[in-house]
């Protein structure tokens, strides 16, 4: 069961079956399985974390729930430093809680953007804590 804070964001995120999502600072995943059951067998979701502990806690629970690595997986990887390699890209991006991206780190905001930048699809969205629930992030238009 997902927190009133995270009910309430991956609500906010205007999901639809076939959607592909990556979350920014997945920790152990709650966040990411519920978006993985709204996108559907045709989705998909990518969870992120700097932390390799949260990422295998996030494996596990996915196993758990029997959610296959077909629709859900995660990467240990800073936001700042993400690529998306062979990947396909995303269609929406989302980060609660992440310092680069919220503000407590500041010198980190240029890099985690562009980052995520690259790994979206033209005309991706990144949507961030901050708003009601969530807010948009303006992305550079030149990547």
């Amino acid at each position: 069961m997902l927190s009133r804070r995270l009910a309430a964001a991956v609500d906010a995120l205007g999901l639809r079956p076939g959607l592909r999502v990556l979350e920014i600072g997945c920790g152990p995943g709650a966040a990411a399985r519920e978006v993985a059951r709204r996108v559907g067998p045709d989705g998909f979701v990518l969870g992120v974390d700097r932390s390799s502990r949260a990422v295998s806690a996030a494996r596990r629970a996915a196993d758990a729930d029997g959610i296959g690595s077909h629709r859900l997986d995660f990467d240990c990887s800073a936001v700042e430093e993400f690529e998306l390699g062979e990947r396909v890209p995303f269609d929406v991006a989302f980060a609660l809680r992440v310092g680069a991206l919220d503000g407590r780190h500041p010198g980190l905001y240029d890099a985690a953007v562009r980052a995520v930048t690259r790994a979206l699809r033209p005309g991706g969205v990144l949507l961030v804590d901050g708003g009601d629930p969530l807010r948009r992030i303006e992305l550079p238009t030149d990547h």
